[in-house]
């Protein structure tokens, strides 16, 4: 009956064990994704930032003209 119960108590625990490592896992998942997210952002800031300037310098030399 005792080792029953251990081997009972043994499974909850790696079971809780390994909830817990799924959670993180899925953390670590969302995390990436935000991070993700943010880089993208940022790269897609920079193209815009790029395509205005690229803009502006067109206009100038059009001008000159």
């Amino acid at each position: 009956m005792a080792k029953e119960l251990k081997k009972k108590a043994v499974k909850k625990v790696a079971k809780k064990a390994d909830k817990k490592k799924v959670a993180k896992k899925v953390t670590k998942k969302v995390e990436k994704k935000k991070a993700a997210k943010k880089a993208d952002k940022k790269k897609s800031a920079k193209k815009a930032a790029k395509k205005k300037a690229a803009k502006k310098t067109a206009k100038k030399k059009s001008a000159k003209k």
